[in-house]
């Protein structure tokens, strides 16, 4: 079966998202076997739990850009914009994880962190009802 180039894409990130999950959990696990508490940094625990999550759900964005009935580039669009987002939230996790500089980052957080959080949710929401849209209107209309 040959697939469009929007959903091999999307599927080559919920592949690599993957791994960098199970990357994230060999960090995790050595933390947690060399710390006194045994407990892995907050943050490291969550970008571990995060990519895993994230992974699974590319895998279903990709089935809604499979199942589109728009152009490819918008689909594409559409899903490289969630993924980027999903990235975006990993990477901050494991930034916060090798930094040790909070286990809490909304305890102080300024403008930047709010800004970027709004951004995340149109980018994921919107993101993904344009794919659900097309599904919708392929299945349905």
């Amino acid at each position: 079966m040959m697939l469009g180039i929007d959903t091999s894409l999307t599927l080559l990130a919920a592949g690599l998202i993957f791994l960098l999950s199970l990357c994230l959990g060999i960090w995790k696990y050595r933390q947690m076997a060399t710390s006194d508490n045994h407990l892995a940094h907050p943050y490291v625990d969550i970008a571990h739990r995060a990519a895993l999550m994230y992974s699974f759900a590319t895998l279903l964005i990709a089935v809604f850009v499979e199942l589109s009935v728009w152009p490819t580039w918008i689909n594409l669009t559409s899903a490289a914009v969630v993924v980027f987002f999903f990235l975006a939230a990993i990477f901050s996790y494991i930034a916060h994880g090798a930094m040790k500089d909070t286990d809490n980052q909304f305890e102080s957080a300024g403008p930047p962190l709010h800004l970027g959080m709004i951004l995340l949710i149109l980018g994921e929401v919107g993101g993904f009802a344009v794919l659900l849209a097309g599904f919708v209107k392929g299945q349905f209309f």
